[in-house]
């Protein structure tokens, strides 16, 4: 038995005025997901535990079976694992996100939490520069993919609360500094990477060609090197992952898992879906699990796009879930479990810790959910909320009877 996790980023959202009331998912084109719910079992999960911040780190954590209460210990130390950078005991990993900030009145708003989706290889020559003045014995600066990259505080704080940047698009960033012990040397560390972007070269050439410069670093989500059983400790199973962020990449590091890259995945509106699809076939060749990861759906969610999400989600059907689909003859015996890890509501622009639709698909035998279609409403009508760390359980409850 093959074991498949197809997952949209930020798929599950709210019911819209725009929509007649309903959700990008239910207005999307998306007969594969659908015919998949009409066969299979329908349910919401839980990813995000109470008291746990909505993030993609612990609702991923969630959907690949660990309880975050017992292995939660920051989005960043997983990031670090996806970029090759070995975490001591005492190191602090920080995402850092290069931002535009923008200066209205006297004060200065979130514009951009991506800076303009600036390049892998722009951003690269910016960390380069802040490794170069600012790097050294303790603060060292890693290249990540595109806005998203990572600084290491060695005996660094740890007593500290951030605010996401994505989770103030448009707003003052006043009140959602750093804050706790060891916040005011973070804040010297933006003040000094705030005057080296602004007259780097990088961001010059940006302004001459309208693009958004990234004018200032954003740090947040950071932690120490978590501690987890891998896929082969657990269930003996052998697996791989793909996506084009470092996050769910480090997740499948540190699970064991295998990381396997697809050309042209972004971790963008602009993916390989099909190649995502196509290579997380060819990967059921040689090992018993794969996880598929998607970001786009949540781009376009944090955007407030919301004719781009929809696209998004409808991408995500026919070229990942239909290309799984069309080959399910070459996987042989296999279940599915298709589901985002969070809302990202377009009109809220950020994460949510609402419970979310779930499909648990068996090529052997129907489960005759009862649901017409796949949704947040079919969903929350034809099944019960479970907790979210519990869907690979769900996924896997075949193996029990083995």
């Amino acid at each position: 038995m093959k074991y498949i996790i197809l997952l949209g980023d930020g798929m599950a959202d709210e019911p819209i005025a725009a929509l007649g009331g309903k959700t990008p998912l239910e207005v999307a084109h998306t007969p594969h997901m659908d015919r998949l719910a009409q066969t299979g079992k329908v349910g919401l999960a839980a990813t995000v535990p109470e008291g746990y911040p909505p993030g993609s780190d612990v609702a991923n954590l969630s959907v690949f079976g660990y309880d975050p209460g017992d292995c939660y210990t920051g989005r960043s130390p997983l990031e670090a694992a996806s970029m090759g950078v070995e975490l001591g005991p005492n190191d602090i990993a920080f995402r850092l996100n290069f931002v535009w900030l923008e200066a209205h009145y006297g004060k200065l708003y979130m514009g951009d939490f991506s800076a303009g989706h600036i390049s892998t290889e722009e951003a690269g020559l910016l960390i380069e520069t802040l490794q170069d003045e600012l790097g050294g014995d303790d603060f060292n600066f890693y290249p990540g993919v595109s806005y998203r990259h990572l600084m290491v505080w060695k005996n660094g704080k740890d007593e500290l609360t951030f605010t996401p940047p994505h989770d103030i698009s448009t707003y003052s960033i006043e009140g959602h500094l750093p804050q706790g012990d060891g916040a005011d040397v973070l804040q010297d560390l933006t003040n000094s990477a705030q005057m080296l972007l602004n007259t780097h070269p990088v961001n010059n050439r940006r302004v001459a060609e309208n693009k958004l410069p990234a004018n200032s670093v954003w740090f947040w989500g950071h932690g120490r090197k978590p501690v987890m059983d891998t896929y082969q400790q657990r269930y003996g199973l052998t697996g791989a992952v793909i996506s084009a962020v470092d996050l769910i990449r480090g997740i499948g590091i540190n699970a064991g898992l295998k990381i396997i890259d697809v050309p042209g995945a972004t971790g963008y509106l602009d993916t390989n879906y099909r190649g995502k699809g196509e290579y997380a076939v060819a990967a059921l060749k040689d090992c018993d699990f794969v996880y598929v990861h998607v970001e786009a759906p949540d781009e376009a969610g944090h955007g407030g796009l919301l004719e781009e999400k929809i696209k998004a989600i409808e991408s995500f059907d026919r070229d990942v879930v239909g290309t799984v689909l069309e080959n399910l003859s070459e996987i042989g015996p296999c279940r599915i479990l298709v589901a985002p890890d969070h809302p990202t509501p377009v009109e809220k622009r950020t994460h949510t810790s609402d419970p979310v639709p779930y499909i648990l698909f068996d090529s052997s035998h129907a489960m005759n959910s009862q649901a017409t279609a796949y949704s947040e409403s079919e969903s929350r009508r034809c099944g019960d909320i479970i907790p979210g760390h519990q869907l690979l359980s769900l996924l896997m409850a075949d193996r029990d009877s083995d």
